[in-house]
């Protein structure tokens, strides 16, 4: 359902993380989630406290999903005491299997979670398949 292709974005996200650097466009940090699977529904959900929704893209192209984010600083005139949070662009890519349905996922932004939901396609579903015999009637059997 999931591939994951790439070793070093783990030894990325920790090198940010010991060196405190913000994400930008072209080299964003990366954002925890977790995925599972709920019945005919694949679920993820990316960890983003203080994001806007609309600081929120998700892009689909062929089975490549994209989500990138984006946290603010709080203001140009404010004068910060402590700024511990990670500002800037935060990004994942998943490389999803041909088993789902990715016209239909449905996107939520709830309490600083992003939770996408994505159907298995009808064709990965289970099925009964026709069995015959010679001049017999087809009889349904379990797959």
């Amino acid at each position: 359902m999931l591939m994951r292709t790439d070793p070093f974005r783990e030894l990325d996200r920790l090198t940010q993380q010991m060196f405190g650097t913000t994400g930008t466009w072209s080299r964003p940090t990366a954002m925890p989630m977790d995925a599972y699977r709920d019945g005919d529904e694949f679920v993820v959900s990316f960890d983003l406290p203080g994001v806007a929704p609309d600081a929120i893209e998700l892009d689909v192209e062929r089975n490549v999903l994209t989500v990138k984010a984006e946290r603010r600083p709080v203001g140009k005139d404010v004068e910060m005491q402590v700024s511990e949070r990670p500002l800037g662009v935060f990004s994942r890519q998943l490389f999803l299997g041909d088993t789902l349905d990715t016209d239909h996922i449905d996107a939520k932004c709830d309490a600083g979670v992003l939770t996408l939901r994505i159907p298995i396609a009808e064709r990965a579903k289970p099925r009964k398949i026709a069995i015959t015999s010679g001049d017999e009637t087809p009889k349904q059997i379990d797959a």
